[in-house]
């Protein structure tokens, strides 16, 4: 507690971000020695507004309540110096100097893989995206992705059925849960699985922040799959960090009528790996072969249902299925509706249905 608190001390410190932090531990090794540390001998690796504000402290009241937090159970204080430290993420050009944990700290060292894409997604999407992360939690791959509605959130429900949990990079601090909607989500991961973000307590969120959270994502996984995203989504910027980080990204193929698989697609044509399989993403990866007797995304049963031959997969009308298959739309309905129940399929907005 010795430590966190110097860590706190210098980190809680208004205008001193991880690139002083970062000076200031490679001046003077440890936080107690740069809080001894002299105006003169702080000098030449902090402004005068920064020597200032270290001089004064952080918010009293800030530094007592997240030294409360952190004499809670579950909840750690990740520093640099830290001997479990994720590797990954000191190969960043940019790595955070500290980040604050609630759950299972020893996630940090497991296989990880990220699981994003978009917000809005379609049903087909959040299915895809929940079966895979399951599959390969169940293989002992953690499932890394940032709490947003949609693609995280059903990543995040994957990961939480496997050995591998999951891991959720948020933009606030981690007595704040955003969105409010995933706050049942948020506490199950803190019990399951971890929280985890670079924000001190109390911090709201910001536009800004995500980018920032992104570049964790990203950071602390091998790879990167992206699911459902348009071509403006905040998907394809975690695509572009990872890329620069030198990780693999993988994006799983659309309809071509969907905006949804306009950025999937996209990063496929820029040499992102097709995926259809989690068998895909453990034989590019080099990861131990899935455990016997686990089924995999992308196959399925009732392959032999005509109904579904004929609904293909991409979103239809009943007008349309019934021209497909010739039975009327009171016998379309009933089956879609036994089908529907069975997880197989779902109807969308505006009457149409489509195969899952």
């Amino acid at each position: 507690m010795r430590d966190s608190q110097a860590w706190l001390k210098l980190a809680l410190v208004p205008g001193i971000g991880d690139g002083a932090l970062r000076r200031l531990i490679e001046a003077f090794g440890v936080p107690e020695a740069a809080l001894a540390a002299s105006r003169a001998q702080l000098a030449g690796h902090l402004r005068a507004k920064q020597i200032d504000a270290l001089m004064a402290g952080p918010d009293a009241a800030l530094l007592a309540d997240s030294l409360g937090w952190l004499g809670e159970p579950g909840h750690h204080l990740l520093t640099w110096l830290d001997e479990d430290y994720p590797q990954q993420l000191r190969e960043m050009a940019d790595p955070p100097m500290l980040l604050y944990a609630k759950g299972r700290r020893e996630l940090l060292a497991r296989n990880c893989l990220a699981i994003v894409g978009s917000r809005s997604a379609t049903p087909q999407g959040e299915a895809n995206a929940e079966a895979f992360a399951q599959v390969l939690s169940a293989a002992g791959i953690t499932i890394v992705s940032g709490l947003a509605l949609g693609i995280d959130a059903a990543a995040h429900r994957g990961g939480l059925k496997g050995a591998g949990s999951t891991i959720a990079v948020v933009g606030t601090g981690l007595d704040r849960v955003y969105p409010a909607r995933n706050k049942a989500l948020a506490h199950e991961i803190a019990e399951k699985g971890l929280l985890l973000s670079e924000f001190p307590l109390g911090t709201i969120s910001a536009p800004g922040h995500f980018p920032k959270r992104n570049r964790i994502i990203s950071g602390l996984s091998h790879a990167v799959l992206v699911v459902e995203a348009a071509l403006n989504s905040g998907s394809l910027i975690t695509a572009k960090l990872a890329l620069e980080q030198g990780r693999e990204v993988m994006a799983i193929p659309g309809s071509i009528h969907s905006p949804l698989s306009k950025g999937c697609h996209a990063l496929i044509k820029q040499g992102a790996k097709l995926v259809e399989s989690a068998q895909d993403i453990v034989e590019e990866l080099a990861w131990p072969a899935m455990p016997a007797g686990v089924a995999m995304p992308g196959g399925g049963a009732h392959e032999t249902e005509p109904l579904l031959q004929h609904l293909g997969f991409d979103p239809v009308s009943l007008d349309q299925l019934s021209e497909r298959c010739g039975l009327t739309v009171e016998a379309l309905s009933a089956k879609l509706l036994t089908l529907e129940l069975e997880g197989l399929v779902t109807q969308l907005p505006g009457g149409r249905y489509q195969r899952l």
